[in-house]
């Protein structure tokens, strides 16, 4: 009709269910105009008025959401609609105290309870009381007993208010009424996995596969319940099986080569890690693994290999670029591990490590100007004696003797008990050592 700009009559009822399927679908655009045309062919329907009243909210227009809502006040109190707008009005703007008002008004109507209860009981969860909030989830429990979402937030209640023992009772009465709730089983599971419970967490997860044997998610529980036990062998059978229901593997691959890693299966664990990158070539994880893997092989060139391409997928991870920087390190790339190390003294100034690392590998490129300036940087945030020794071993090889003494005392002042380590890392600070010990004797 709107395409071929014609004109066709509808009457009131025809018109709410045009705009309710464009709500549904979240196209408000298109419910708007359903309204308007509406009310331009039946002006003074409060049906219509009301369902323009839920676009206003949609669409977050407040000021004509409260103009529309003081029209039709007086004459649509005893609508349930209209009611839950008001309600939805006043959460939207904060006021849940407001909304949960108008809630339980429209609650006297004896309609909608379920959705009233819930509504009401959500409001409660943003007032930080999940006293009432699971009052009100057990109520809307009660009017439709296979409402997922109220069972859920019952538990969820539950936990909040530290009742484990009446959440289980909870759990267990429901699933003597309702045996095949796939909802139920899997929160039962939860319950014990949350307790450490986990043989008890795999009854929970394995009767809601009895009943749906497609749920894939459900499996990835039940293997993290065998990885909790330190039962690897089972862990990996449960993600096999979960491999013959899943399109996108990637991710079970690599579980599966986690859980060969822990059993100190390495060659199982790299094959399952290459299967997820054959799946998912740009799945990072997997890259940084089997670099972990193929250092414990002792081939340090596909480990650098690898995580060099993990790093470069994931630059912002600080955990990667301390383990490129070691590996650069290990493979004598002093000047490629320089890189990593600045980035990480710039993401993580506050630890000391980075920037002690820094100045040790400029040193043994022979870099010392460079590594007195990193160390001046380092001292203003770290006055250790480490960064001291490492100073006055710079000065030592620029040939400033006075400034390498002067900086050798503050760090045998500040820590004598490294001395022998640091002489056998720095040669050069050895005489200087014996000769501030014997002046202090």
């Amino acid at each position: 009709m709107i395409e071929n700009n014609e004109e066709f009559y509808f009457d009131t009822e025809e018109y709410i269910e045009i705009i309710i399927y464009y709500l549904e679908l979240g196209d408000y655009s298109y419910a708007e105009m359903a309204v308007n045309h509406a009310l331009s062919i039946h002006p003074n329907s409060l049906e219509i008025k009301t369902k323009q009243l839920e676009v206003f909210l949609e669409l977050e227009r407040y000021v004509k959401a409260k103009e529309l809502i003081d029209e039709l006040h007086q004459s649509s109190l005893e609508d349930t609609d209209f009611l839950v707008c008001c309600a939805k009005y006043y959460s939207n703007l904060g006021n849940p105290k407001k909304s949960i008002e108008y809630c339980q008004r429209a609650l006297q109507l004896e309609e909608e309870e379920n959705f009233l209860h819930n509504f009401i009981a959500d409001e409660y969860v943003n007032l930080d009381d999940p006293f009432n909030a699971l009052k009100h989830y057990t109520s809307a429990l009660e009017h439709d007993p296979f409402d997922d979402y109220s069972l859920e937030n019952v538990m969820l209640c539950y936990n909040l208010l530290n009742r484990p023992v009446e959440a289980l009772d909870f759990l267990n009465q429901y699933l003597d009424k309702f045996p095949f709730s796939e909802t139920a089983w899997y929160e039962y599971g939860q319950f014990h996995f949350n307790k450490k419970n986990y043989e008890e967490a795999i009854k929970g997860f394995d009767y809601l596969l009895a009943i749906n044997s497609m749920a894939v998610g459900v499996y990835a529980n039940k293997a993290s319940c065998f990885e909790a036990m330190g039962e690897w062998d089972k862990a990996i059978a449960v993600y096999e099986e979960m491999l013959e229901l899943e399109y996108t593997k990637a991710f079970t691959f690599y579980k599966i080569g986690l859980c060969y890693k822990e059993a100190k299966k390495l060659v199982p664990a790299l094959t399952s890690f290459q299967k997820s990158l054959r799946e998912d070539p740009q799945f990072y994880l997997a890259m940084m693994e089997q670099s972990h893997i193929y250092e414990e092989l002792g081939n340090i060139k596909e480990s650098l290999y690898f995580a060099q391409e993990a790093s470069l997928l994931n630059e912002g991870n600080v955990e990667y670029q301390k383990r490129l920087a070691f590996l650069y390190i290990t493979s004598g790339d002093y000047e490629e591990s320089l890189v990593c190390l600045k980035k990480l003294i710039e993401s993580e100034p506050t630890r000391f490590y980075n920037w002690y690392a820094y100045s040790e590998v400029l040193m043994l490129l022979g870099e010392y100007e460079d590594a007195i300036t990193i160390l001046d940087k380092a001292l203003k945030a770290h006055p250790r004696a480490e960064l001291y020794y490492q100073l006055s071993n710079c000065y030592f090889h620029l040939k400033n003797e006075s400034e390498g003494v002067l900086q050798l005392k503050k760090a045998l002042d500040l820590d004598p008990s490294l001395s022998k380590d640091m002489q056998q890392k720095y040669p050069s600070i050895k005489e200087q050592v014996k000769k501030i010990k014997a002046k202090k004797k």
